[in-house]
This record gives C-alpha cells, sequence and structure tokens, in this order.
C-alpha cells in the first residue's frame, strides 16, 4: 500500500463556467502548498452578509487544481483520494469527470478516483469548494487539511480497516485485539496471509501474529487478531505511551498505526476513570482555526496549540463544535491530552441560513462514520460528541434523532462513551415567555449573572431533555451548572460533564466539579483565542461602538478575545487564575488593569469576558495615578510591596474565589505580591518595571524539514536589558524572509484590528507579535525582523529535506 502526500503544487482560483475560456481563461490567484485557507486573505469589511460571525470575512468560493501523474504500471490497481478537510461542499473532479462530492468542510473522507485515470500520462485533478453564512464563527475556504493518495493492490486492507482495542489489563500483561477488514477486488478467490507486528516506544518487536485470510471475488472479510502484550506500558495524560502496529498481506508494505493501551470507564459514583484511576476533565474548549495561518491545519500549528494547552494546566480539550484534524489527534497521543471530539453544531434546524442543516438528513451517517473511524485507534479521544446546543434535544422527534446517532457511534466503537453538549435553555426556548414570567421577568433575569443556569435547571428543562439526555454514556451541559446537585438526586444513573462553561467562572465551579462524584469536569469557553463571534469576551467601555442587537462587536474586530491563551499562543491573566484553582500553580500572579480605562464605566458587561487586565508594572504617563491590582491566590490574604514599602493588602475571595482586587498609585520600580493563609507567607511573585524596551526575536526551532506539516514560529518582543517585557511599549515590526522558508502568516494579539495576516508589517500589541515561517525549500532560511528606532534582529534557519 502506498500513501503519497498529495500537498505540493497546488493552484487556486475563484471557480468560472464552462464559457470562461472564450475571455482567455480564469485567473490563477497563486500556487500554494496545503494544508491552506484561501478565505484568510480576502478583504474584510464591515457590511458582509455574515458580519461579525465570520471576521468580518466575505463568502467564498474556490478552485483547486493540480497535475496527477499516473504511472503505467498502476492499471489494476485501486486509486482513492484521502481529503482530510475541504470547507465546504467539495467536489472532487478528475479529468474533469465528478469523482466525488462532501457537505461537511470538516469531515475526512475517501474519493475513488480509479474509474477516471488515464494511465500513462498526466490527469487534471480539481476540487472545488465554497463558504459563506454557513457558520457561527470563521470557517475559512478551502483545502484547509492535507490531501493524500492511497494506492493499493486490488487485494487489500480496507481503508481505515485496522482496529485496536484494549480488551483488557492484567498484573502481567495487556490483551489488545487487532481487527483488519481486507477486500478482495478482483474476480478470482484469493488466499493471503495477513502479518501483523506490534513494536514499542523503542521499536523493540513486542508480539505479532500471522493468519491466512481467504476471500472469494468481491468480497470484504475481517481478521481478529488477539495479542498478548508482557508488561504493558500504559497511555494516560501523563505517560502517554504508544505502540506501533503494523499489518501487511503477504510480503506488501503494512498499514501502520499507532495506539495506546489504556482502559476507560465512567460512571456517576466513581467518575471518569483512565487505566482505573480517577481523573477530572479540566478542559479546553477549541475552535478549528489556527490564528494568523486562518483555518490550516497545519501539523507543526495543531501540535503546537496542544503544547500550550498541556503546558497551561489543561488536560484535556473539546473540539468545538466539529471534528479535529488527525494531525491533532497524533498530537494529542503524543503530548498526553484527552480528547472530546464532537461531530456537528447543528442537526436539522439552522443557525445560520446555509449551513449543514440542509445536509445533515442525507450526511448524518456517513459523517459519524468518518468521525469515529478517524478516531477509534487514538489513545487521546476518550468520548464521542454528537452535536452542540442542538435546539431538538427538547423534543420527541429530536430525541428520536439523538438516539440514532449515539447507536451509530456505538455500533462502529463501544469503547467510549457517547456525549452531547446540551444547552438546555434553547431546549425550553418555545417556552421561554412563561419561565422568564417564572423567574420575575425579563428586567430581573437579564440583571442575574445567574440567568442561564436558572433557566436550565427548571422543571421545563428537567422534562425537556430527560428522553434525549437519556440516550447518552455522559450528559454534557452547557452553561447549566445548577443541574449538578439536582441530577444526581433526580437521576442517579446520570453521569455529567460540564461541556462548555464561562471561563471567568472557574474559581466557583471547580470546586463543583471535585464535590461532584457525578461529573467528570470542566471545558472552559475558550481555551484559545479564536476568529470571528469577534468580540464576545471584550470589555465594552461606555461611548464605545457595538453593532445593535448583536452579542459580536463592531469591525474591524477579529477575535472573540475570551480565550485563555491569545492567538498568538500568549498566556492572558485567566489562564493562571485558571492554573492556580486548579491547584497546579502554588505561585500568586499579579494583573493590573489598564490604567487608561480607569473611571470609565462598563456596559454590557460579557460572561465570556475576565477583567481588561495585563500582568505588567510598566506604565509610563501614569505615575504617580491610582491604578487597580489584582492578585489571584489561593490564600486568604495578601499583601503588595511596592519598592519595599508595603501599600495595599486585603481579603481573597470577596469578588471570586482565590482573587483579590487592590488599590494602590503607580510608580515605577518592583510591585510584589505576597499571600497568606493564616498570617503565614505561601507564596510571592513580582513584577518590575521595563526600562528602555529593545527588539527582540527569538524562533522556536531552527532546523526543520521540508515537510507540508512543518512551521517555525517567531516570538517578537519589546523587552528591556534584563528581559521584562515592556508591554505599553509599541513598534511597527517587518519580517522579511530569504532563502529556504516563506513568512506564512504574521499577527499580534490585538482582538480588533485591520492588519493582514498575510502582511509582513504589523504592530505590537501588548509589546509583542508572532511571525509564522513555512518551509518553501532545502538549504538556510534568513529571517529579519526590523522596526524604526530598533536595531535588527536576525535569525538563520536550516531545512532538510524530508527523511
Amino acid at each position: 500500500m502506498a500513501r503519497i502526500p498529495l500537498n505540493d503544487e497546488w493552484t487556486y482560483r475563484h471557480p468560472t463556467g464552462p464559457f470562461a475560456g472564450i475571455a482567455g481563461g480564469p485567473e490563477t490567484l497563486g500556487t500554494v502548498r496545503l494544508p491552506h485557507d484561501a478565505l484568510r486573505d480576502e478583504v474584510r469589511s464591515p457590511d458582509v452578509p455574515a458580519r461579525g460571525a465570520s471576521a468580518y470575512h466575505p463568502a467564498g468560493a474556490y478552485t483547486y487544481e493540480r497535475t496527477l501523474d499516473v504511472p503505467a504500471e498502476w492499471d489494476g490497481r485501486t486509486v482513492q483520494l484521502e481529503v482530510q478537510g475541504a470547507f465546504r461542499r467539495a467536489q472532487v473532479f478528475l479529468n474533469n469527470e465528478l469523482a466525488g462530492i462532501r457537505a461537511d468542510g470538516y469531515a475526512r473522507f475517501f474519493v475513488d478516483l480509479t474509474p477516471y485515470l488515464a494511465y500513462g500520462t498526466a490527469n487534471a485533478l480539481r476540487i472545488e469548494v465554497r463558504s459563506g453564512e454557513d457558520s457561527r464563527w470563521y470557517s475559512g475556504a478551502g483545502l484547509h487539511r492535507p490531501v493524500l493518495l492511497h494506492v493499493d493492490q486490488p487485494v487489500r486492507i480496507v481503508t481505515d480497516g485496522i482496529a485496536v482495542v484494549t480488551e483488557r489489563v492484567e498484573q502481567d500483561q495487556a490483551v489488545v485485539s487487532v481487527a483488519t477488514s481486507v477486500v478482495n477486488d478482483t474476480r478470482t478467490t484469493r488466499t493471503v496471509r495477513v502479518k501483523t507486528t506490534v513494536t514499542d516506544a523503542s521499536g523493540a518487536q513486542v508480539e505479532g501474529d500471522s493468519t491466512p485470510l481467504t476471500l472469494a471475488p468481491g468480497e470484504t472479510s475481517l481478521v481478529r487478531q488477539h495479542l498478548y502484550i508482557a508488561d504493558p506500558a500504559l497511555w494516560g495524560p501523563d505517560s502517554p505511551t504508544l505502540y506501533t502496529a503494523s499489518v501487511a498481506l503477504d510480503d506488501e508494505p503494512p498499514v501502520v498505526t499507532t495506539f495506546g493501551i489504556r482502559t476507560l470507564t465512567v460512571d456517576p459514583r466513581k467518575g471518569l476513570r483512565i487505566n482505573g484511576e480517577e481523573v477530572l476533565l479540566r478542559g479546553a474548549c477549541i475552535h478549528h482555526d489556527n490564528g494568523p495561518l486562518g483555518a490550516a491545519g497545519i501539523g507543526r500549528a495543531e501540535e503546537r496549540r496542544i503544547e500550550l494547552l498541556k503546558e497551561a494546566g489543561f488536560n484535556a480539550i473539546r473540539a468545538a463544535h466539529n471534528p479535529v484534524s488527525p494531525a491533532m489527534l497524533d498530537a494529542c497521543d503524543r503530548v498526553g491530552m484527552l480528547v472530546m471530539d464532537e461531530a456537528f453544531d447543528m442537526w436539522t434546524r439552522f443557525k445560520t441560513p446555509y449551513d449543514y442543516a440542509a445536509d445533515f438528513p442525507v450526511w448524518w451517517e456517513a459523517d459519524i462514520e468518518a468521525l469515529v473511524m478517524k478516531d477509534r485507534n487514538h489513545p487521546s479521544v476518550i468520548m464521542y460528541s454528537i452535536g452542540n446546543e442542538i435546539v431538538e434535544t427538547g423534543t420527541p422527534h429530536g430525541a428520536r434523532w439523538a438516539r440514532r446517532l449515539a447507536e451509530k457511534v456505538r455500533s462502529i466503537d463501544p469503547t467510549r462513551p457517547v456525549t452531547n453538549g446540551v444547552n438546555a435553555l434553547l431546549a425550553v426556548i418555545d417556552e421561554m415567555p412563561q419561565i422568564i414570567e417564572a423567574l420575575g421577568g425579563l428586567n430581573a433575569l437579564m440583571a442575574d449573572e445567574s440567568a442561564f443556569a436558572k433557566v436550565s435547571s427548571t422543571e421545563n428543562a428537567t422534562v425537556r431533555i430527560e428522553e434525549s439526555s437519556s440516550v447518552l454514556d455522559v450528559l454534557g451541559l452547557n452553561y447549566a451548572e445548577s443541574r449538578y446537585a439536582a441530577d444526581r438526586e433526580l437521576f442517579p444513573h446520570r453521569v455529567l460533564v460540564g461541556s462548555e462553561t464561562f471561563g471567568g467562572e472557574i474559581g466557583r465551579l471547580w470546586p463543583m466539579v471535585k464535590d461532584s462524584p457525578n461529573v467528570i469536569g470542566d471545558f472552559t469557553w475558550t481555551g484559545w483565542d479564536y476568529l470571528g463571534e469577534v468580540g464576545i469576551g471584550s470589555t465594552m467601555y461606555a461611548g464605545d461602538d457595538k453593532a445593535s442587537g448583536q452579542l459580536e462587536r463592531e469591525f474591524p474586530y477579529l477575535t472573540a478575545w475570551c480565550g485563555d491563551i491569545d492567538i498568538t499562543g500568549h498566556r492572558r491573566p485567566l489562564s493562571y487564575y485558571r492554573e492556580i484553582v486548579f491547584g497546579l500553580r502554588t505561585e500568586p500572579y499579579i494583573a493590573v488593569l489598564r490604567p487608561e480605562f480607569r473611571g470609565r464605566e462598563i456596559v454590557n458587561p460579557s460572561m465570556w469576558a475576565w477583567s481588561d487586565s495585563v500582568s505588567s508594572w510598566t506604565w509610563h504617563g501614569y505615575e504617580g495615578k491610582p491604578v487597580t491590582v489584582e492578585v489571584y491566590a489561593d490564600a486568604d490574604e495578601v499583601a503588595l510591596v511596592l519598592n519595599g514599602a508595603e501599600v495595599a493588602r486585603g481579603p481573597v475571595g470577596e469578588t471570586k474565589p482565590m482573587l483579590a482586587v487592590l488599590e494602590t498609585t503607580y510608580q515605577p520600580g518592583s510591585l510584589v505580591a505576597v499571600a497568606f493563609r493564616g498570617g503565614a507567607e505561601v507564596g510571592r511573585t513580582t513584577l518590575a518595571t521595563a526600562t528602555a524596551p529593545r527588539l527582540t526575536a527569538s524562533v522556536d526551532r531552527a532546523e526543520l524539514s521540508d515537510s507540508d506539516d512543518e512551521l517555525a514560529y517567531v516570538a517578537i518582543e519589546l523587552r528591556d536589558a534584563a528581559g521584562v517585557l515592556a508591554c505599553d511599549a509599541s513598534a511597527t515590526v517587518t519580517v522579511t524572509v530569504e532563502g529556504a522558508a516563506v513568512l506564512a502568516g504574521m499577527c499580534s494579539a490585538n482582538p480588533c484590528t485591520e492588519e493582514r495576516f498575510d502582511a509582513s508589517t504589523w504592530t505590537t500589541f501588548d509589546g509583542r507579535a508572532l511571525a509564522v515561517l513555512r518551509p518553501a525549500d532545502t538549504g538556510s532560511a534568513k529571517v529579519t525582523v526590523t522596526a524604526d528606532g530598533h536595531e535588527d534582529v536576525v535569525l538563520d534557519l536550516t531545512v532538510a529535506s524530508v527523511g
């Protein structure tokens, strides 16, 4: 079996009709390397139909084309195209013949090219995609995940045809089954030998088996082999040990899959257990975009996000609200990040004018199969979610759909629990007038921060979601922590997870999770900032503009600004607060409210927002003026010491758990926060004022391979000679790249900007910017970072050939 990456030398353009040749043919927009997001570089505008949901990007339709050389010796073989993600409504043409289609923009799918091939010559491959008003967030458009070619013998292992399952783990061994599906596409009966070899992380063979298999013409059959691995190293979030299974037919090249040996159980009394040990999910909801790369799911970008989320204290991600890429699952397997992979954001009811709801009745079964077949050998995947905030969950026929979806998942993979992210408020949306009246009226409800939770815990909601919830192994609750205790009494067999929660409420929510055996974790909205749904987590001050009646902010807002981590990968203050709440950090943390907004009224505060604060004690121009300081600490009291003198002291927990808010006057120097418990010091941390800032740049990896999944990230910062970040400094920075790499994208964390990701010049935000490099050849590359008034910074990279 040959598996050939097909990511280079694609051209893309806007689609044209059949008569375009009369006018001279279509204009090519460029030659690109996949994964690629064509929509990223379109002009943003305040009057696009999707408005802030799409980050003010327009609708887009694109044609991707490349030549496919087909050797004569492929005649008689099966040739399939694997598309890991094409947004959206993809059509695949070979030699101008329609070979396959797919509606979902996130589904991994396969197209049989064999009937349309011309052997011994170049073939024309074309993929059409389109998007617009079909998502509640920035979707991107294009071939945003890799494309591969599979060339197989007529008797072959079926695509995704290997399933590895840990049957049981004993004291001295693990029993693992390897089920391999094989098809015979010839016209004669064939007998082949299925050879399976298992190797450990060092590459040493630890088990294997060989089984003969006879297949009649056109028959697909399954070989099940039970393997016994002595003294196995178990896979878990803290010890992500992987094994490799290589399965070959006779002497053909093997199909290789990695897997982990682990057990997984869940129940309302003992919670979630991995390998018999209880695990509470410290979860992050994440969208699929990669910031300055748009929707392009390049392997290193996916891996870097998982690494940084893990470093920030998360041990689980929830795919919001679509299946994650194979590259991200591979990264989660390696790093030890647990995954709740999610299938759909809607079923039969539209959320946007042209979304998947029209396709769902036709495609749901194929898309569920694609999700589960992609995921089932990944030990990081611990749960399948069949949807997010599905309106139909509160209706009898919606419950029927839930049952069909859940049972479809189980028919393919019975080893993992099934969940659904239920927003009980949506389930009772048609009863809201009566509910509002019962809860004291609209004004009282709108002024209540717990409005979501109150509506979700009404008897109306309890009755409405009971049947659709009963089909699940774990009920996901979006913004409905009020059900945690109640459901333990009402539904003692129900397991819950906070599938979506307000980030700033983690100090209140996490103790509820720890104290509730029936609740297995919390997933914050969101772990990583994302494009679209612009400004839902921003702080709006009196006098700010806002699109009337909309949740999103006005143009040119770009990101949601509600993530623990911003789009550059930098942790925001909420991330450190969460780490302290999780019990993973003992050192207190200091954040300062931006003094330029002091005294301005906050209007329409968002439940997705944290305070408008920065971890900085550099505020030139505000000397002698009052500032508000937040200290996050697992303590009962904190003191602020400025330049050796105590200037403020106060209790922890008056406004939020593990948070103290103190007032002082800004003076440059050293600000120390000292945390006390019972009068004894339990930790301290220091912020220093930056002196004259200098332009600095560093790269996360200086040696790359010329691969389509490789990237290098350049952190551009304004720091003084002691390395202190000058958050209040600003510079317009330009990046030039020469040699064997190209600038793939550039950005800052600024949530409101008209700057473009394909530009080579950006203005720093809070003293920082980011450039992303992609290999384009082998050899050396030179990166030069410049800004007026600063010395240039030059970085050298090396790009080696693959393998």
